[in-house]
């Protein structure tokens, strides 16, 4: 008679070291167990380890002996439950449901701000299947630079109202100070190819066309049409043309100062390494001007930039531009346009920009990112970064530090 099968579950703890996990699966190798799932976490040399395991009838007795024998010997805990069949084809229909990832981002992560998120999910009816930290060890000297934590959590199941649940991270992140990213975990997230950045207060803690009017003595004039359009109060195409008329005669010997004295937005640096290292196509779309995106082209390797030409007689601007105005419907099409190029689906896409006028290009992507946005664009995106530097980007498309080579680092 064929000897029957029974699931048994074992869950360990206890401090960690090497070997650990090879003297346990050594014991059931000599009972020829099927493991039909297994999982460990190590926080701080603590060891959590479960293991479900197919074993004939006639042996379990003989398994749960051994190994509360050789717990005993490693100092370990270990507890056994036994499953039903119904249990495990249960669980195994749960492996069917949507699956997500949430990011959370900060300078430092509170226990009120994972509480706050925790719960959301929950009330959402979503199950935490795995936690990692994606960032380093967090000093206890809070005043070293650089300092950010980040957490991942891999979710699982049908949340009933995903954008109710958007909505509240999203105002959870605005009172507690931290970012969030709420993605299908699906090979699209895993894979993305493209990512296409703004330029003015995004790549760069400026907007140029406001240090050329300050050079033209008009400073003033254009920062109020430029705060109007990036609030979305005023027509992008129509400011555009404003502010450009008022830098009339303004020499050509001035871009060049601008460009040289850059802000470089924190994190850049470290995120274009990175992007260019793993094989990423970059992408600027801006409603700036070529003249500083081609400067940034070329400081960091970008490979696209598409924004708008300023015309230039004698040395001096006219006021006009030359061809079609970079909007937000043109940083749409041309975020479609390079994907088609470079034959990558729009799902693998990537877009992060802080104007009214990014936030076509962010609802078309397959990541849309608001960086350090205006409210408007806040409350229209799905995931935002107010925190920290643009490296946060790298958070969520699930890098670690750990795996980023010393240039990578912080």
């Amino acid at each position: 008679m064929e000897n029957k099968k029974e699931l048994i579950l074992i869950r360990i703890n206890g401090v960690d070291r090497p070997g650990l996990t090879a003297s346990i699966t050594e014991i059931l190798s000599q009972y020829e167990v099927d493991i039909m799932d297994i999982g460990q976490a190590d926080i701080h040399s603590t060891l959590s380890l479960g293991i479900l395991f197919k074993c004939k009838e006639s042996d379990s007795g003989n398994i749960m002996k051994d190994l509360l024998f050789q717990a005993s010997n490693l100092g370990i805990n270990i507890r056994f439950y036994p499953i039903s069949y119904e249990e495990y084809d249960e669980w195994v229909s749960m492996q069917g449901k949507n699956r997500y990832i949430l990011t959370l981002l900060g300078r430092k992560l509170s226990a009120k701000q994972i509480a706050g998120a925790t719960r959301l999910l929950a009330e959402q009816h979503l199950n935490i299947d795995g936690i990692r930290r994606l960032t380093g060890r967090i000093p206890l000297d809070e005043k070293k630079a650089n300092v950010r934590a980040c957490i991942e959590f891999s979710v699982r199941g049908t949340p009933k109202d995903i954008e109710e649940l958007q909505r509240d991270l999203m105002h959870l992140s605005s009172s507690l100070s931290m970012d969030f990213s709420f993605q299908q975990d699906n090979m699209y997230r895993r894979m993305r190819r493209l990512i296409c950045f703004d330029m003015d207060s995004t790549l760069i803690e400026t907007e140029v066309i406001d240090e050329l009017a300050m050079r033209a003595g008009v400073g003033d004039q254009v920062k109020a049409i430029t705060e109007r359009a990036m609030r979305g109060e005023i027509d992008f195409r129509e400011s555009f043309t404003e502010r450009v008329a008022l830098l009339k005669g303004l020499d050509e010997s001035v871009m060049r100062d601008i460009a040289e004295h850059l802000p470089i937005t924190e994190g850049v640096e470290r995120l274009m390494f990175v992007l260019k290292r793993y094989g990423y196509k970059i992408a600027i779309l801006s409603g700036g001007f070529t003249y500083f995106g081609n400067y940034l082209k070329d400081k960091f390797g970008i490979d696209y930039v598409y924004a708008n030409q300023l015309e230039i007689k004698d040395g001096k601007l006219t006021g006009r531009y030359v061809g079609d105005i970079v909007d937000g419907k043109r940083k749409a099409e041309l975020l479609q346009l390079i994907a088609q190029v470079e034959k990558v689906d729009i799902a693998q896409t990537i877009a992060v920009g802080d104007g009214a006028n990014d936030l076509p290009m962010l609802s078309v992507a397959g990541l849309g990112i608001a960086f350090h946005a205006k409210p408007k664009v806040v409350a229209n995106a799905k995931q935002s970064i107010n925190t920290i530097g643009l490296d946060g980007v790298l958070y969520f498309l699930g890098f670690k530090d750990s795996y980023l080579e010393e240039q990578g680092k912080l």
